[in-house]
């Protein structure tokens, strides 16, 4: 395992990130303690150090185990969670992204994870109701005191983002070091804002589903059950071309077609630090092995053009030779460095 920074932190964290939704069967699937264990000793084995849970994550049972696994290192360990989601029923402040609820929903899991500080705090996703200066006034507060380190957001148009960093940048306040959101061969849309302004404003990116939810690895091909219903995107016609190209390009590299579909995320033009989840150690294990060899550029090509996605207006008018030419009279065949 190797180490990158996060974002425009000094925060060093291994270049895969466990995450840890698996870690309980309080939803009815999910791995035991014990499994949930060997999960964690296979990933500390092979050098991680960068672990994601949640508040909501098996109503707490995900806390719990993390922070009795990590207790006797709790300095090593760079320990991420999330605050936003409801975790109590019909009790309208028991949720949200504002400060009641922020600094509630901390001390609780602070609890869970039987230590004194967090290292990475996400917002999990944004409630479009609470004011972008309280959320970051309060995450700051966290940080003054020294209860979280360092501050991240999930699952968050771009443009609040931006907003965001915007004004802790102006007001003094700790900034959002990374974001989190889902990314893969089968859901690139994230490459119409939400990538490039991650890039422009140094911003690291642990991207989830980095598999499809296992559509990725290609059992559905073979009319396997899982988790994702028959009719979700991630099973249609079009998903199923791209999963194909997956299992053929795994194929020609003598590797899994999970191995492929995580190095295809980690193999962009920024920090990519994908979070990578399993109900088994051999699951882990496998996902792991994304390690040892990088795809080549023809069949990165391939996977691209296989899961390409129109980028929508802007983007497309833009970058279009009939706007160029009739707005800026052939300016750019004369410069060496430009983004349209």
């Amino acid at each position: 395992m190797r180490y990158q920074l996060l974002g425009r932190s000094g925060l060093r964290v291994s270049e895969l990130c466990l995450g840890t939704m698996t870690f309980g069967t309080d939803w009815g699937w999910g791995a035991n303690k014990q499994e949930s264990f060997k999960i964690f000793e296979t990933y500390a084995a092979a050098g991680g150090n960068f672990i994601d849970t949640a508040n909501r994550y098996t109503e707490g049972s995900s806390e719990k185990f993390v922070g009795e696994f990590i207790e006797n290192d709790r300095d090593h360990w760079v320990l991420a969670t999330k605050f936003t989601l409801k975790d109590r029923n019909d009790d309208l402040n028991f949720a949200g992204n504002h400060r009641k609820n922020m600094m509630r929903s901390v001390l609780a899991s602070l609890k869970r994870l039987n230590t004194e500080y967090i290292d990475l705090l996400w917002v999990h996703l944004w409630d479009n109701t609470t004011p972008t200066e309280e959320v970051m006034r309060g995450l700051d507060d966290l940080v003054t005191r020294g209860l979280v380190n360092y501050i991240g957001i999930s699952d968050t148009p771009a443009w609040i983002v931006s907003q965001a960093n915007t004004i802790a940048d102006f007001r003094g306040w700790n900034a959002f070091a990374a974001i989190q959101f889902e990314y893969s061969l089968l859901q690139r849309t994230p490459e119409r804002d939400l990538i490039p302004m991650a890039r422009a404003l140094d911003l690291a990116v642990t991207p989830w589903g980095t598999i499809g939810g296992g559509a990725l690895t290609g059992k559905y091909l073979r009319e396997e059950s899982g988790r994702v219903p028959e009719d979700s995107p991630r099973r249609n016609e079009h998903s199923s071309k791209i999963a194909q190209t997956v299992v053929e390009v795994a194929n020609e590299l003598g590797v899994t077609p999970a191995q492929v579909a995580v190095n295809w995320s980690r193999q962009r033009q920024q920090v990519m630090i994908p979070i990578i989840g399993a109900s088994k150690a051999t699951q882990l294990q496998d996902s792991l092995g994304c390690l040892t060899f990088r795809i080549p550029d023809e069949l990165l090509l391939k996977l691209n053009e296989a899961s390409k996605i129109e980028l929508g207006f802007p983007h497309e008018f833009l970058k279009s030779d009939g706007v160029k030419e009739e707005a800026f009279g052939g300016m750019f065949e004369k410069l060496d460095n430009h983004r349209l």
